[in-house]
């Protein structure tokens, strides 16, 4: 085999320092050669169908080797189960065949993403003497896990007709935009958009080329800037710095996870308007919230309204007296955080939301913290009372073991160092401009991009070009030696 041929061949295989990603070079390549063969049979459903899924299924080969098998067992699985379950009349075996669904959805989650996790809990209680398994996290398991679990459980209800073709519920599971970061899609949103003859609007070419700009200057040049250069050392050893940079880095990675997992959102969405499908909004200016309920309608938007819909709804609601809505809502975002990783600064995290959600609908309607002041002041000091308990909050869901988040608080209380501050400033000017930058872009109204997208068709096609590529050199000045893996990659 020739040399030139071994390098293409080597790049067309996975490798597991260089998943593919949206931002790298490689899937240029991959959406150059996929839009070529999607294009060319996009009138025909059925093979448009077909080569979207086989596509999509390289695209996961290409972010996590073999566990594409997972996918693919998924798929089997709940397209078989979720039929069953429709064609039954008995309700007990609805609900068994349900049951059956569920317990192998969450247990090949349990088993790849907490195996682990309760061995070392047993181990350090003393119950057993087990070595880890060292289990490799497949990539995008908790997302597509979510998805098989609200499709049944819809079906079960009678609330969505199973698809017939397996082709068909594949293509909705396997879908790239979305596959391995989200946000979690219901089949109810995307699936009748399957069969829709494929039309690319001025409207939505606009939008996505929108979306996907910015979810770039959100990843590239703020997040993963703003990382490398404060949050992942300050937060690597909190004892180290003061608590002034400590806190800075706090601010900062509150930025970094935003930028991070709401640019690859938009990315995912504009990508999803090029090709033809809608998926909805996953972040809407979240740290503008003024108290914590509005933040979780605002932040990642596809997990909370499913954890409200099939997790906090069966548990009760707000149906069985107010005790019982305040421990449904604790036990969600409990539930919640685990989701988000086997680690007990995770289960923290999600107390701290569950407790903060629960006291609110105690007390939140009634209390008037800022009764005195006008109800624009009150505004801006409840959003910014909101936003300084989610950063308290992120301090554990990025700290590494509880350990390092007591380090970070304890820098934060008690060894401040306010007399730095004119170091600090000097030290870290690019970073905290950066900070400013990404705030203020948060802080816009939420219209102001519906204002821009409609201007965006009746700019000249040299100008379109001109800015993209304007855009793309910014990129690669920003882009950093080593590439910062999104945040949510691992969950």
């Amino acid at each position: 085999m020739s040399p030139t041929l071994q390098q293409i061949l080597d790049q067309l295989l996975y490798k597991p320092e260089d998943p593919i990603l949206f931002n790298s070079g490689f899937f240029l390549y991959f959406l150059l050669a996929f839009m070529g063969a999607y294009l060319l049979f996009h009138e025909n459903t059925v093979v448009r169908t077909k080569i979207f899924t086989l596509f999509s299924l390289y695209f996961f080969y290409k972010a996590c080797g073999f566990y594409v098998v997972l996918v693919l067992i998924a798929a089997v699985v709940d397209f078989n189960l979720s039929n069953f379950i429709y064609q039954s009349k008995d309700p007990k075996k609805k609900k068994a065949l349900l049951v059956v669904s569920i317990v192998i959805n969450i247990g090949l989650l349990v088993y790849f993403k907490y195996t682990d996790f309760f061995i070392g809990i047993s181990n350090d209680l003393g119950f057993t003497h087990i070595s880890p398994l060292s289990l490799l996290l497949p990539i995008g398991i908790s997302f597509y896990t979510f998805e098989n679990i609200s499709y049944t459980i819809d079906v079960y209800k009678g609330s969505f007709t199973p698809v017939k073709r397996f082709w068909d519920y594949l293509f909705f599971l396997s879908f790239f935009p979305k596959l391995v970061m989200g946000p979690i899609v219901r089949a109810s949103d995307f699936i009748p958009q399957i069969g829709k003859p494929y039309q690319l609007h001025e409207t939505a070419l606009a939008k996505g080329a929108y979306l996907i700009a910015s979810g770039l200057i959100k990843k590239v040049i703020i997040s993963d800037f703003i990382y490398v250069n404060l949050v992942q050392y300050v937060f690597d050893a909190p004892m180290r710095y003061s608590g002034l940079e400590c806190l800075l880095a706090v601010y900062g990675y509150a930025l970094v996870i935003y930028c991070d997992f709401s640019g690859y959102s938009d990315m995912a969405i504009g990508l999803g308007k090029w090709l033809g499908f809608d998926i909805n909004i996953n972040f809407l200016s979240p740290y503008q919230s003024k108290n914590i309920t509005e933040f979780w309608r605002r932040w990642h938007i596809s997990l909370s309204s499913w954890l409200r819909d099939y997790l906090y709804i069966p548990l009760g609601g707000n149906k069985k007296g107010k005790r019982r809505q305040y421990i449904n809502l604790f036990i969600t975002m409990l539930i919640g955080g685990l989701w988000h990783g086997a680690n007990f600064t995770f289960i923290i995290w999600g107390a701290l939301h569950g407790a903060a959600l629960a006291l609110h609908k105690l007390v939140g309607e009634r209390l008037q913290l800022f009764s005195k002041l006008s109800s624009s002041w009150q505004n801006k000091l409840n959003i910014l009372l909101t936003f300084h308990f989610v950063c308290l909050a992120w301090i554990f869901f990025k700290s590494e073991s509880l350990g390092n988040a007591i380090d970070m608080l304890n820098q934060i209380v008690f060894h401040f160092q306010f007399s730095l501050l004119p170091t600090v400033i000097t030290v870290y000017a690019s970073v905290i401009w950066m900070m400013v930058f990404g705030f203020t872009i948060h802080a816009l109204p939420d219209g102001l991009a519906d204002e821009i997208i409609t201007v965006i068709p009746t700019i000249p096609v040299w100008k379109y070009v001109a800015g993209f590529t304007l855009l793309i050199i910014i990129l690669v000045q920003f882009k950093t030696a080593t590439p910062v893996l999104p945040i949510y990659l691992q969950f």
